[in-house]
């Protein structure tokens, strides 16, 4: 995680500055896909924690930015990246459409495990999940 500095504006008045979006290794913006977007702690005016993916060389960031560097990169217009999941709060986007909630299960998380002639039972563990959809008919179960 970075830390936050402020530039200075005249009048007295601070701007938030957040760190760059930026691969390192490719030393380029081009190939950033943003993964998730959430609000930092504590809370700063037009600055979110952004956890993004370079496609180019497949490196992994996470550091605080700006509302418009994120969105610079999220709204860049040409073909769509590799599709995947963007976490913004509480809602997940695939296919740059809100997924929604299309029911929930429970899914037993159960291993077998083996002491010897034990004639106990043994105990199943359930996980509860949402199931969320997207119109293009991806999927995903998320815990609940």
């Amino acid at each position: 995680m970075s830390t936050i500095s402020h530039a200075h504006r005249p009048g007295n008045s601070r701007q938030p500055h957040g760190q760059r979006l930026w691969c390192i290794r490719c030393r380029t913006d081009q190939h950033l896909a943003i993964d998730g977007i959430e609000q930092p702690s504590p809370p700063e005016q037009e600055l979110v924690e952004v956890s993004y993916t370079c496609g180019g060389c497949d490196f992994l960031y996470a550091h605080a930015a700006t509302v418009a560097q994120a969105a610079a990169i999220i709204n860049r217009p040409g073909p769509a990246r590799t599709p995947g999941i963007l976490q913004f709060g509480g809602a997940y986007i695939h296919c740059g459409e809100p997924m929604h909630a299309a029911g929930s299960e429970a899914r037993s998380i159960y291993a077998p495990m083996s002491t010897g002639q034990s004639g106990e039972p043994v105990l199943d563990v359930y996980l509860r999940t949402r199931v969320l959809k997207c119109s293009c008919v991806f999927q995903m179960e998320i815990p609940d």
